[in-house]
């Protein structure tokens, strides 16, 4: 999974051709780094579906405030430039798959 940055954001998710779900996470945070492994598998297995990219919030505060990332872990799936799923904490696969299930299908 490719990490985006503010600067990045806008070309990187926002303009993406394909949805894009954002990994909102920090080094620090313990269910983020469980979280993490879990969504590199899912990207692994559904490249032509859905991106997956990390954006951590202590070093991008910008996005993560213009986007209100209170609590972390926490995921946005982005389709054509809009948030259009958010997912907030640790989860197993099988219920990150559930809550993607409108672009994994």
């Amino acid at each position: 999974m490719r990490e985006v940055t503010d600067a990045t954001f806008e070309q990187d998710v926002l303009k993406s051709d394909k949805p894009v779900l954002v990994d909102f996470w920090a080094a620090w945070c313990g269910p983020c780094r469980r979280v993490g492994p879990v969504l590199a598998e899912i990207a692994e297995e559904n490249p032509d579906k859905l991106e997956i990219v990390k954006l951590n919030v202590d070093e991008n505060p910008e996005t993560a405030m213009k986007y209100q990332i209170t609590s972390i872990p926490a995921m946005k799936l982005y389709s054509n430039g809009e948030v259009v799923k958010t997912v907030i904490g640790a989860k197993p696969k099988p219920a990150i798959e559930a809550d993607l299930a409108s672009v994994l299908a």
